[in-house]
């Protein structure tokens, strides 16, 4: 079992205003496979998120980091953005797999500007932000996640 950070990117959710279920269901979705060492809230501000992200991969040394939200097209959707400037490396496959698995349900999942990447030895992935999306995501990568940590780690070298 791996280690793993769930950062919820919502202003409303980081002000109260909003339930935090898209990081309720992925911490709910995930208690077979990883354990969920730390969970976070910060709103869509980009200096925010990359301080979390930061601060997790840096100092918490999390091999694997999940976002939900802030993905979309709206102006205050950050979070691609705040991932890319974290990252030293990008993983596109996992984000096309994920957007591939949502224009199977939807054509608003091409509207999905979520990133992968690695910074150090921690995996970030962007997941959308609604409980819908998370959900289908989240079981296109599940099965790749525990190779992918430990690949990212270095646990394991082969392939």
């Amino acid at each position: 079992m791996f280690k793993v950070g769930v950062l919820t990117i919502s202003t409303k959710g980081a002000a109260g205003e909003r339930e935090d279920a898209s990081g309720d269901l992925l911490v709910a979705s995930l208690a077979e496979h990883a354990e969920v060492v730390a969970r976070g809230i910060v709103p869509d501000d980009k200096a925010r998120i990359e301080q979390a992200l930061r601060q997790w991969a840096d100092d918490l040394r999390l091999p694997l980091i999940l976002t939900t939200g802030g993905t979309g097209l709206s102006p205050t959707d950050v979070t691609p953005e705040a991932t890319r400037t974290v990252i030293s490396r990008e993983a596109p496959g996992i984000a096309e797999a994920m957007r591939a698995a949502s224009l199977r349900q939807t054509p608003m999942g091409m509207l999905s500007r979520g990133i992968a990447g690695v910074r150090e030895q921690t995996l970030i992935i962007n997941l959308p932000g609604s409980p819908k999306a998370v959900r289908e995501c989240l079981e296109v990568v599940l099965p790749v996640l525990a190779h992918a940590v430990e690949l990212v780690t270095g646990e394991r070298t082969e392939h």
